[in-house]
């Protein structure tokens, strides 16, 4: 599933990815920049469902694996920090931050 995003004068598309095998009574910590001493800006529970931009560290799009095998996609972003796009305070000012990819997985709506 690829979520569109309406801006100015450009459309963005963006990858419906959920996040997944956060340990019981966790949530997966949203930084700022893609490491986890970057400040934390948001958390989200398993089952979240979160928009993508695509980008993540070591230049894998996860919009050009999107018809790929879900293992396989998982797989590719393991060990890699994923950005998103999301509304940290829940006031329709939208920001990005990163995700570690262990913690997400393609959505399966």
């Amino acid at each position: 599933m690829t979520l569109a995003h309406a801006g100015q004068s450009h459309a963005t598309a963006f990858a419906a990815w959920q996040v997944a095998n956060v340990p019981f009574g966790d949530a997966l910590n949203v930084r700022k920049y893609p490491s986890g001493t970057s400040q934390k800006q948001a958390a989200y529970p398993n089952g979240t469902v979160l928009q993508m931009t695509g980008k993540s560290t070591g230049g894998i799009n996860l919009l050009d694996i999107a018809n790929q095998p879900h293992w396989n996609e998982k797989q590719k972003i393991r060990n890699r920090w994923c950005e998103l796009w999301h509304d940290p305070a829940q006031n329709g000012h939208f920001v990005t931050g990163w995700v570690y990819g262990k913690y997400i997985v393609p959505f399966q709506g």
